[in-house]
């Protein structure tokens, strides 16, 4: 007796950006568990980890920011097209670097949805999960998205999460909800 194989996985990209400490691979996490939890196939491709090893030798100016995060559309527009929930927490400052990334997903009928994760500078600086902001007032790094580097929000995310009053587990519960929206989950 043969089977036949079951429907295709619906795929599509998550795409949270954010400035750093925002909450963007908290959100990231809880949202692939829940995800993971319900047998979907799933992967987060967290920006620190990128940069180590598919982005490694990239600095951080405007050119190597861009080849960064068209590198990651690149890895996530593949496993999305190919039946995964590619969960993206990067900085991504730039406007146009994630205009190419959103343009490459509708060039392949690709689902693609943008987060905001727009939490205040000076909430994300309270954070400091990583002494980036401590470390840039003490002079000590040069650079620093949204604060001497720019960082370009969105103009029409498909969702603005204001991590300063919800936790993060309400942050991927909102990112849940529009994914169930577009019928992705």
């Amino acid at each position: 007796m043969t089977t036949k194989p079951g429907p295709r996985a619906q795929g599509a990209t998550v795409w949270l950006t954010g400035l750093p400490s925002a909450g963007k691979t908290t959100i990231a996490r809880h949202l692939g568990e829940r995800l993971e939890a319900e047998g979907h196939r799933v992967e987060i491709l967290d920006g620190d980890e990128i940069r180590r090893f598919l982005s490694a030798g990239l600095g951080f100016s405007r050119a190597d920011r861009n080849t960064n995060v068209q590198r990651i559309g690149l890895v996530s527009e593949v496993l999305a097209r190919n039946g995964v929930l590619s969960v993206v927490p990067v900085i991504a400052p730039y406007a146009d670097s994630r205009e190419a990334v959103r343009k490459r997903h509708e060039a392949s009928a690709t689902p693609y949805v943008e987060v905001h994760v727009a939490t205040p500078v000076d909430v994300c600086s309270e954070r400091d999960v990583k002494g980036l902001y401590a470390r840039q007032a003490a002079g000590r790094l040069a650079g620093l998205t949204g604060v001497d580097d720019p960082y370009e929000p969105p103009a029409a995310p498909d969702l603005v999460l204001a991590t300063q009053s919800q936790t993060p587990e309400e942050s991927a519960d909102a990112v849940y909800a529009v994914l169930a929206e577009r019928g992705l989950v």
